[in-house]
């Protein structure tokens, strides 16, 4: 199966059509102003302005207020919600949207509950642990405590980099990669080269 891939934390229009140009099969918004990659609304429309279609654009909140989300939905083009924070599944599925739950890879965390407990999320999306960071760390986590038999229902990510995501893709083999820092010159800013190193270090893994 092939591995779908998707660049988080798009800050600018050009990154956005660049990921696209390059085989990325989603972009993520960042809703969560503390980040160093949040958009506004003005921002996010202007960014997917364009965009090919068959683009999934995936807006990511934290413990967002319903009003705030909702706002945004009616204001933008958000394919996906995709929740960062502590929200309940009703909460996730109030917005008739498909949604991923992001999980933080903390000790003694129980996957298989976490799966049951949110029967409507498209995937879970798991991501390293670092307290009080709910996200977008550039660290990984150990993927051997993933349970066989849930990866073709998850997103890996966490310190994915071009360097790293063939080897992680090969013993994981999620459903799809979720990438951010590691394809950045900055923060917020993302590097066409390597973006195209990471597509072809996930398409090699695919073979």
């Amino acid at each position: 199966m092939r591995i779908r891939v998707k660049i988080c934390g798009i800050t600018r229009r050009e990154d956005a059509l660049e990921s696209a140009k390059q085989g990325a099969d989603a972009i993520g918004l960042v809703f969560y102003p503390p980040s160093p990659r949040a958009v506004s609304v003005e921002q996010a429309s202007r960014i997917v302005e364009g965009l090919p279609p068959f683009v999934t654009v995936v807006g990511l909140f934290v413990n967002a207020e319903r009003s705030e989300i909702a706002a945004t939905l009616a204001q933008t083009r958000i394919d996906l919600l995709q929740f960062h924070g502590n929200e309940s599944p009703e909460a996730c599925e109030s917005f008739g949207r498909p949604y991923i739950k992001a999980i933080r890879m903390r000790e003694g965390i129980d996957l298989t509950a976490l799966k049951r407990q949110y029967p409507g999320a498209a995937a879970l999306l798991l991501d390293a642990y670092t307290k009080g960071v709910p996200g977008g760390t550039g660290t990984r986590f150990d993927w051997d405590r993933i349970p066989r038999g849930l990866n073709e229902s998850i997103i890996l990510a966490g310190g994915l980099s071009p360097e790293n995501i063939e080897s992680a893709v090969r013993q994981v083999r999620p459903f799809a990669v979720d990438v951010s820092g590691g394809v950045e010159s900055q923060k917020g800013i993302k590097d066409p080269a390597k973006i195209a190193l990471l597509m072809q270090g996930v398409r090699s893994a695919s073979e």
